[in-house]
């Protein structure tokens, strides 16, 4: 007589084999659709980067001056201020361009949007008008004059983003070239980090 449960079985060998290979499938799909995502969010970042710098010249070729620096800007809308036309966009350091500030920087997205050149806001609110568009990580962009040259700066982007984006679009180095940081994504790919492009 057979004992109680002796008809039950164990998975076999190849049963095990075809189950972790399933396991293996779903898991590279899991972690390819993550790195699909990573790549086209830092594709997007780049796409804003270009857009930004068209919407630039787009505006300099159309008046004769760099928006946020334009000198007529507040002859043309009376709902904005003007720059001081010196031919920089100077920042004085205000990132969330607060109602009433007139740093060029801020007012060079007021000036955009009243030009139809840039999306966002044209609500004539000088607090919305003027503020930065968020990137595609959530945080705020500026442009500015630094170091002999315009720049267009992405405030907390992944190092690892970074990484990819200077590695595809520039030469390798942090710290130097078109695409850079004054912190080192190399060193630190976990942190979030300004990643700076030159206009």
């Amino acid at each position: 007589m057979k004992g109680k449960g002796s008809d039950q079985r164990g998975f076999t060998i190849v049963e095990l084999a075809i189950v972790l290979v399933i396991i293996g499938i779903i898991l590279g799909a899991v972690l390819k659709g993550r790195e699909l995502i990573t790549n086209a969010k830092a594709h997007t970042l780049y796409n804003q980067y270009r857009e930004i710098v068209g919407a630039i010249y787009t505006y300099y070729d159309r008046y004769g001056w760099y928006p946020g620096d334009d000198p007529k800007a507040g002859d043309r809308w009376s709902s904005t201020h003007s720059g001081n036309g010196d031919g920089l966009i100077v920042e004085q350091g205000e990132e969330t361009c607060p109602a009433g500030y007139t740093g060029e920087g801020c007012l060079a997205w007021e000036h955009m949007r009243l030009a139809g050149i840039l999306g966002g806001p044209k609500t004539y609110d000088p607090y919305e008008d003027l503020r930065a568009p968020e990137h595609v990580y959530g945080s705020y962009i500026i442009i500015t004059y630094e170091f002999g040259k315009h720049i267009i700066c992405f405030h907390d982007v992944p190092g690892r983003v970074a990484q990819m984006l200077e590695e595809h679009y520039d030469d390798g180095k942090y710290n130097k070239g078109n695409i850079w940081s004054i912190q080192n994504y190399y060193e630190h790919p976990n942190w979030r980090v300004p990643l700076c492009f030159d206009m």
